[in-house]
């Protein structure tokens, strides 16, 4: 009989027998499983059915509870802590592996060599909340509010809204060797959507599929993607840092091959106390005046550290594609270019154009950050699938792209107008899962014109968290800015102990506050194109009694316009946001 799985929001389920109960370590979620189904409740109310055609199903152990620490080299918070129940259950040659969560649940399925993992849908009722993206490649898209399905393929992670309070966010996790990243394939007339697999995966065991479950605070705190992951595979992980980068690719795109230019971005970095400058595509021909030796001898001697762009070598090759390529795309490859970065103390690497998620490429990129790690580099991958979870099991991945951010300046005018409100869900969507290289922080013009102001740009490197940050702006841009926001910039950190949010709703504002070494940092932004009032909840970091707090907010309400600066902590209970505006406050 052809087995199904399939995610209901909000329906009933007709009663079996034998049902078995298995609920979060706070009682708040319960998943029930009979013959046919499981249930999933929050509060005691249906929130998601999933339906299991696996006849016979026998629980093959006592549930067990597990509780786990564990510490990140960057992310959400340094600390992780989390408590789960699971229970196996057994349906002939197949196995269902469920984990109850306080924010959450998860699953992940087995089958035998001679059998097809079960077929498994998420289904959407017409008129439930989305926010989803079109499929590609690269996950570079937006996160539109829908209340209906479409046709074609959508990417995690995607977010659900049940209903006033009550939010879902479906991802994925612990993706290994063999097997295949997977998305969502809308099913029309179903109100569904598939699990598909990329490529034909070589193992017969799914990776973890997730659903984060609870307010959108819990949906933006939520490390249940790292929770599920592989534990970290590097015994030593003092030589990672995350921190700060200059990058010149924003505003100067083909003059990484010129030694001048390079310099002043090195020379930025020291300025403003960066531990680290990206040298971005066609190093390899660099010319005026020095080569990538003569450049990584520089920025040694400022004391900045360098990471190096690469072509993975697997997709955009041919007359005209941009170098270093196929320097990377075998082992032999990887150990001859890794042991010369190490030797010309060169930290990390960024590589950029990768083909779709399956086996081959989650391959390759599980073998460059193995491969890297011996080498004590750091990897950011550009053109790239979204997180799975492997800062945890690798902690040298400092940043992935996969997010439309301020490069889509250079291509087109399409981020001019659509940057607020993008801005505004990604905090919900995409960076939820893990770290996110948008390349923040532009005051300036690149090809494109901007809308957003002053401090909604100061806002996106704390409201987004990635532990390589890379600054985008021309140097000049930030050697002239207001000694107290260049001051904090300058400190800017790229790894927090906490983070909490405290107030947003997707597409029309966020505030975020990070923690950092007993300061915390508010970041806010209002997403749409009317004035804001802004009352963010600070008792979810104490409050700001007897606190000192520097408030930056707009100076007016276009790009340009500067910032006014105050210490006076009334002033920031209800703040006043422009159209496409922001402010930024540090708690100490």
């Amino acid at each position: 009989m052809k087995k199904t799985i399939i995610f209901l929001a909000a329906l009933s389920v007709i009663g079996s027998i034998n049902a078995k109960e298995l609920k979060s370590p706070d009682r708040t979620i319960s998943v029930t499983v009979t013959d046919t189904t499981i249930l999933v409740s929050k509060n005691g109310h249906a929130v998601q059915t999933i339906f299991v055609d696996m006849p016979g199903k026998e629980q093959g152990r006592i549930p067990r509870h597990r509780k786990e620490r564990y510490e990140m080299s960057s992310g959400k918070r340094r600390l992780c802590m989390n408590m789960s129940n699971d229970c196996t259950y057994i349906s002939g040659s197949d196995t269902l592996v469920i984990k109850a969560f306080n924010d959450g649940v998860a699953y992940r399925i087995s089958a035998n060599g001679s059998s097809a993992i079960p077929r498994q849908e998420f289904i959407i009722p017409d008129g439930t909340r989305r926010w989803m993206q079109t499929l590609k490649t690269d996950y570079e898209g937006f996160y539109p509010m829908a209340t209906q399905g479409h046709g074609g393929s959508i990417g995690y992670p995607a977010l659900i809204q049940y209903d006033d309070r009550l939010f879902g966010l479906i991802a994925e996790s612990d993706v290994s060797h063999g097997q295949s990243g997977s998305h969502l394939d809308w099913n029309v007339g179903r109100s569904s959507y598939s699990v598909t697999d990329t490529g034909n995966p070589e193992s017969h065991m799914t990776p973890w599929r997730v659903l984060v479950l609870g307010s959108l605070s819990t949906i933006v705190e939520s490390t249940l993607v790292t929770d599920l992951a592989h534990p970290s595979m590097i015994e030593d992980t003092s030589w990672i840092k995350p921190g700060v980068s200059a990058w010149i690719y924003w505003a100067y795109n083909h003059s990484s091959k010129d030694f001048e230019k390079v310099r002043e971005y090195i020379d930025l970095a020291a300025e403003m106390h960066w531990p680290y400058n990206l040298i971005d595509w066609e190093w390899d021909v660099m010319s005026n005046g020095g080569n990538i030796e003569d450049a990584l001898a520089y920025a040694t001697g400022k004391g900045v550290k360098a990471n190096l762009w690469y072509n993975s070598g697997t997709s955009w090759i041919g007359n005209g594609a941009p170098g270093p390529q196929d320097r990377l795309i075998t082992a032999e490859a990887r150990e001859k270019e890794m042991t010369r970065l190490e030797k010309l103390g060169a930290t990390g690497i960024k590589v950029d154009f990768f083909l779709p998620d399956g086996p081959d490429m989650i391959d390759y990129y599980l073998d460059i950050l193995s491969d890297a790690a011996r080498h004590h580099l750091l990897v950011d991958f550009h053109g790239c699938t979204v997180p799975r979870g492997w800062s945890r099991t690798w902690p040298n991945l400092m940043s992935m792209e996969a997010v439309y951010g301020a490069e889509w300046y250079n291509n087109n005018r399409r981020m001019t107008n659509a940057a607020p409100q993008h801005n505004a869900t990604l905090p919900f969507t995409r960076n939820v899962i893990g770290p996110m290289d948008y390349t923040p922080c532009t005051f300036t013009d690149s090809q494109n014109p901007h809308i957003t102001t002053d401090c909604h740009e100061l806002a996106l490197p704390i409201l987004f968290e990635s532990g390589l940050q890379h600054m985008a702006d021309r140097p000049e841009s930030y050697l002239n800015l207001p000694k107290q926001v260049k001051d904090l910039l300058q400190e800017l950190p790229a790894a927090w102990d906490d983070t909490r949010l405290l107030a947003g709703y997707p597409g029309e504002f966020a505030v975020i506050a990070r923690k950092s070494n007993g300061v915390w940092y508010i970041a806010g932004i209002n997403g749409t194109d009317k004035p804001m009032k802004i009352t963010p909840d600070y008792s979810r970091i104490g409050g700001l009694k007897k606190k000192e707090i520097t408030l930056f907010t707009d100076n007016g309400d276009k790009p340009g316009k500067g910032f006014n600066i105050s210490s006076d902590a009334s002033s920031a209970l209800a703040i006043e946001c422009p159209a496409a505006g922001g402010f930024v406050m540090t708690v100490r």
